[in-house]
Order: C-alpha cells, then structure tokens, then sequence
C-alpha cells in the first residue's frame, strides 16, 4: 500500500501492480486501515484511490483460497466480512473519495471504483462484473452496482459478464469523467473538495447519500435540519 499526501489531498495506492492490484487479505485490511486513517486524519480534507500499475484493481486474489480446506472456511468467511467491510464504508467516510482508474477494474476493483463519492476513467478502462462466466456470484459488489446503475442495466452486467471501456461507463453514469491522465484529473477534483470547509463537506457527504435511501418526506426533513445549521459552518468550517 501506498500512501502520499499533497497538500490537504491523500493519495491511497493499491500497490500489487504485478498481480494487477488483486485484493487478498492483507491488500484489503491494508487498504481498509489506510482509508479510515485518512478519515480521521484532521489535515486530510479528500482522498483519492488509485490503482499502481496498468490495472486499477483486478477483483479478488482467488489464489489465495485455491487450496483452503474445507475445516478452514472460518477463513472464507472472514475474508468476506472484511470484503463486506471495506466495500460498504467508502460512502461512510467523512471525507470525500474519488476513484482514479486506469485498466482492469474488474469484480471487486470495480466494486471499489465506482464505490467512491466520483470516478475518474481513464482511457484503457476495462470494467465490469464476469464472475458469473467463472461459475462465481458478485455477491458482495452487487448492491453498490445496483445502487449506482438501475436494476436492468446491473442485471445486465452481472449476467453476461461483458467488460465496458471509459466512455460507456461515462454514458451509464458510472464514471463522472474520461481523461487520458486519471490521476492528474482526480487531483483536480480533489484539490477543488480540499478548498471547501471541511464541516460542510462531511455534512453534504452524509446528507447526500442519507436521503437517497429515505421516503421524500423523510428526506426533505432531514435537509431541513442540516440546512439549520449551515450558519455555523461559516464560523467553525475552517
């Protein structure tokens, strides 16, 4: 794992460029420490997650598992709590996340890729979910995609397995941007969060992705609550 700050900006870097940033467990838990200290860094105001090499990340390492015996399965079952974990909580840091992603991001990686607040494509991207063409269920990636895609554009994903370049994950909604650097256009993006009070960006963090999953009146109240505090923002934000 590596691990570069720039100024108020943070840069996560999957560091297996030889096996294409595949995510056995000690790249996951590293990966999943390496985000939440970032979040409680006080000097971090954004993050960005990249992928070293010429993949972002290739999904799961399934090597790691090939010979595991059946009265170690606790291991499996371990592993995929900590998959579950890191999977769930890019949405739940405080400080914003984008994803810069070149080549391979595939399963899991895509997972992680589309799981931040923004993603960056980069040219060679190759997305998608074909686990199911190796007798594998994306279990653990499927509710993010859901969530990001719609129900018949996901299905259609994780049923046929088929990869995606950059300008059809833009045109889906998956990607926010197509650059020839990923790196430097997920910087730019950074460096623009970086600038805003960090309270109010925690708080349109949390409101944005909250009022997603509310019923519209429920949602409209919540606002309602943020938007009385947004005078202390001013005087406490920076």
């Amino acid at each position: 794992m590596l691990v570069e700050d720039r100024g108020a900006v943070r840069i996560v870097t999957m560091n297996r460029p030889d096996k294409l940033n595949a995510l056995n467990t000690e790249l996951t838990q590293a990966l999943h420490d390496a985000l939440l200290a970032a979040d409680r860094d006080e000097a971090v105001r954004a993050i960005v997650l990249a992928g070293a090499g010429r993949a972002f990340c290739a999904g799961a390492d399934l090597a790691e598992f090939k010979d595991l015996r059946p009265e170690n399965q606790d291991l499996v079952l371990k592993r995929a709590d900590l998959t579950c974990r890191l999977q769930s909580m890019l949405q739940g840091l405080s400080k914003p996340i984008v994803s810069a992603v070149q080549g391979a991001a595939v399963g899991g990686g895509a997972g992680l890729a589309i799981g931040c607040d923004m993603m960056v494509a980069g040219e060679t991207l190759k997305f998608g979910y074909p686990e199911l063409r190796h007798s594998i269920v994306p279990a653990l990636v499927m509710t993010g995609l859901q969530r990001s895609l719609g129900r018949k554009a996901a299905f259609e994903m994780v049923s046929l397995g088929r990869l995606i370049g950059a300008e059809e994950a833009r045109a889906l909604g998956l990607a926010n941007r197509v650059a020839a650097d990923p790196m430097a256009e997920a910087l730019e993006i950074a460096d623009a969060w970086a600038a805003a009070s960090p309270m109010a960006m925690a708080a349109v963090k949390s409101l944005f992705y909250r009022v997603a999953d509310l019923p519209h009146e429920a949602a409209m109240a919540a606002g309602r609550d943020v938007n009385a505090l947004m005078r202390g923002f001013r005087e406490k934000g920076r």
